[in-house]
């Protein structure tokens, strides 16, 4: 049998690529303007168009007539590592300055259309600030997941010291991009008895597997089988939005698999699997070989097995039909839920417009206990109780009632008997993995497939990827972990992909997840599992915080984590004694601080401790204990331009100034916030200031002058010509260390003349509650 997995022969192969209808014509241009050929890797072997297979490429987009071109901005507008979104006309473009040079991508995430201008940019490339997904600046390719596609790469030139954007109309509209793919070809004539590669299980590390090796330039065989009816489909939406139909839910059309050669076995469940012989058997006797195998058969979920849990209306969410009878049923009647953890919150809160009333069973103290903690746990339990959600902790139960078949009562351990129409079981999961165990691939006690750090499991050939899997996490030393998150999945579908190609990837990606529930979005970075403590900033009444989830790392610890003291040598040697880090963080209503520790823990750095609990401390000692002499300094730069009675700089401290009604009445220019700008308590800017609050106008009519919770100590004044404004941006620079380095901090300014009132209107720091400016003068 041959294809891309057999031996190279000294022969050149031709490879049929299609470009999705909104790529055409987007290939890079050699210097001679002719299309270059583009180079795929199969088994090693780089793979070359022949000359008359050159793809055309006359231009970067289709015509001048589906094209606009504008200038965006002055060359010196943006500093290197700034981002701005600027408009084209047909739609916007997102801009980004780094190293000097100037690149321009779409500006919205092709996941779930979040704006990236409120991403993190670092390290080349920009990272999504709602669920982390990363993306090239240079070329806009996807290169960290969640999500399927990259974004839309325009032109960029600079002339008279403007920067003008050139883009196509149609990838304005769009935002998105397809990579460009091989055809398969060589077809199956039906169902062939053999293909290159089986993919078992179609959920994430599956399809992203598929894709990943048709980007890659793999044109042969590849059968993906699944035990669903459906094509491959968003399964998180399943609990956070039970209405939604599977072709809402779809990942792919079927165009797609058909265009690319990707076929698909719905309803196919494997029983068999002979890696002697690289042969799988099917439940209804089909027998399929194959060349390279990927296991991602995801997990199945708990289930009752109390008294009753045989009777009607009891479910578990696995699939849109299930999530979709759940909702018909609950409409008007009780719902109840059993499990207090990601599914079964989420599909609470869903109920909560839903049915006539809705309860939580739980085993624990508080939900999310072990993952998210006590406090923020108890937190997000208050925010349901105040949408009628009702709890019932510390219990099981202990029998399901029915009335002619149909659930109508749960008893509890407790004694407590809820009423219930329909019953929503979500008290974890476990790996679908019992059609291997004679198979030869190991399993660990519980089930999981171990594999390495290049998804291989113990059999040649064979990878695996996905819920099942645990797999050796890199900024963890290396330790075996399982991490059933959509976003992971993506990242191990598509190592195991590279590596079934022979390109020796591995895998690295931080652990990246998120829930909605009442319209806030919780999102969580990292590997938390055996915290020792957990560091909040913010206000978790209000649900504006930030969690770090720390973990004491000795000496022994990481011995143990690198395997020397389990007999085994680690691929690396473990790093000493690193104290407590942060292992995790989570937040509520902060975007993108999730998204810039996940940033930073990719980079490799550590994260300590000590810096999330001093932080704030120690900026707050350092402004009151030298807030005199802060205070002459700067009120006597600002001075320096007042020429007026009354005009002299007036600090004042205020609330969070998300909280500010109204806009500034013209777009504000953005700067660097000032040096002195810190986290007091209203009481102590005013004792440090020796000032009033500012005095009541048009701009701060309904400021709340709060004087019993944190705010920021900023800068006020009535009156400031041209040169006020100049001379703070130049001279006013903070230097930003430590965790503060994490932090964008903004300052804006309201525009204004000589001779004309202005104010300061808003001094913004998209993370405020988080950290405190830790402030170096230049």
């Amino acid at each position: 049998m041959g294809g891309c997995f057999s031996k190279p022969k000294p022969v050149e192969l031709k490879i049929e690529v299609v470009l999705p209808e909104k790529e055409r014509g987007k290939e890079e241009l050699s210097a001679s303007g002719k299309g270059s050929p583009r180079a795929y890797q199969g088994n090693g072997t780089a793979r070359h168009f022949h000359t008359e297979e050159r793809l055309p490429a006359p231009h970067p987009y289709p015509g001048t007539q589906d094209c606009v071109e504008a200038a965006v901005c002055h060359v010196k507008d943006l500093e290197n590592g700034q981002m701005r979104e600027v408009e084209l006309g047909w739609g916007k473009v997102l801009l980004v300055k780094e190293n000097g040079e100037f690149h321009a991508l779409g500006h919205k995430c092709p996941h779930y259309g979040a704006p990236l201008v409120k991403g993190v940019l670092s390290r080349g490339r920009v990272r999504c600030p709602w669920h982390g997904a990363c993306f090239n600046i240079s070329t806009g390719d996807l290169e960290d997941f969640p999500g399927l596609d990259s974004l839309h790469k325009f032109q960029v030139k600079i002339e008279k010291e403007k920067v003008y954007v050139w883009a196509s109309k149609q990838a304005l509209q769009l935002q998105r991009r397809t990579k460009v793919m091989a055809k398969c070809i060589s077809p199956s004539a039906g169902h062939s008895g053999s293909t290159n590669v089986l993919i078992v299980g179609a959920g994430a590390a599956g399809l992203v597997c598929a894709e990943t090796l048709r980007q890659e330039g793999f044109s042969d065989r590849i059968v993906l089988c699944t035990l669903d009816r459906h094509l491959p489909y968003d399964r998180p939406k399943l609990s956070k939005s039970l209405d939604a139909q599977p072709e809402q839910l779809a990942l792919r059309p079927k165009e797609f698999f058909r265009a690319y050669g990707i076929e698909v076995l719905t309803e196919a469940q494997v029983v068999t699997v002979d890696v002697r012989n690289k042969k799988v058997v099917f439940k209804d006797g089909f027998k399929l070989e194959y060349n390279k195998l990927l296991l991602a058969p995801g997990s199945s979920p708990k289930t009752l097995s109390c008294k009753g849990k045989e009777v009607e209306n009891v479910f578990t969410i696995r699939t849109p039909e299930d999530a979709n009878r759940v909702v018909r049923l609950a409409r008007g009647r009780n719902a109840v839920v059993v499990g207090a953890g990601f599914l079964g919150m989420e599909v609470a809160a869903y109920l909560t417009e839903k049915a006539h009333s809705v309860s939580v069973v739980e085993l624990e103290e508080t939900p999310f206990r072990r993952f998210l903690g006590e406090r923020v746990g108890r937190a997000l339990m208050k925010m349901f109780e105040n949408n009628r959600v009702k709890f019932y902790m510390q219990t099981e139960v202990s029998e399901l009632r029915a009335q002619e078949g149909k659930l109508k009562e749960v008893v509890l351990k407790s004694s407590k008997v809820v009423r219930a129409d329909v019953c929503v079981v979500g008290i974890g999961a476990v790996p679908a993995t019992g059609f291997l165990r004679q198979s030869g691939i190991s399993l660990d006690s519980r089930g999981f497939i171990p594999v390495n750090k290049m998804m291989q499991t113990n059999i040649p050939g064979v990878f695996a990827a996905g819920d099942a899997v645990t797999f050796p996490l890199a900024w963890r030393n290396n330790r075996k972990v399982n991490i059933p998150h959509w976003q992971m999945a993506h990242a191990q579908g598509r190592v195991a992909a590279q590596n079934m190609l022979a390109q020796e990837a591995e895998i690295s990606t931080v652990p990246y997840l998120w829930t909605a529930m009442f319209g806030k979005s919780l999102r969580y970075a990292g590997y938390g599992e055996g915290f020792d403590d957990v560091i909040i900033q913010g206000d978790l009444e209000e649900l504006k915080f930030v969690a770090f989830y720390t973990k004491w790392t000795g000496v022994r610890q990481v011995l143990q984590e690198g395997g020397l003291l389990l007999g085994s040598p680690p691929a690396q040697p473990p790093s000493p004694c690193r104290g407590d880090e942060v292992i995790a963080v989570a937040s509520m209503n902060y975007d993108p601080i999730v998204s810039k520790v996940a940033e930073v823990l990719a980079s490799g750095r550590a994260i300590r401790k000590r810096e999330a609990v001093s932080a704030a401390q120690q900026d707050r000692r350092y402004v009151l204990a030298h807030r005199e002499r802060i205070l002459s300094l700067h009120a006597a730069d600002l001075g320096r331009h007042a020429g007026a009675p009354g005009t002299e700089a007036k600090p004042w401290g205020q609330v969070p100034t998300s909280n500010f009604p109204g806009s500034p009445t013209r777009e504000p220019e953005s700067s660097q916030c000032l040096p002195w700008a810190a986290w007091l308590t209203s009481r102590e800017a005013l004792a440090a200031s020796r000032c009033s609050p500012p005095k009541a106008s048009a701009a701060t009519k309904g400021w709340p002058w709060r004087q019993d919770r944190p705010c920021l100590f900023s800068c006020y004044w009535d009156w400031s010509p041209v040169g006020a404004l100049q001379h703070i941006r130049h001279y006013l620079k903070i230097k930003t260390h430590t965790f503060a380095d994490l932090c964008d901090f903004h300052c804006n300014w309201a525009n204004t003349r000589e001779g004309e009132t202005g104010t300061a209107t808003e001094c913004s720091m998209p993370h405020q509650e988080v950290w405190p400016v830790s402030a170096q003068r230049r």
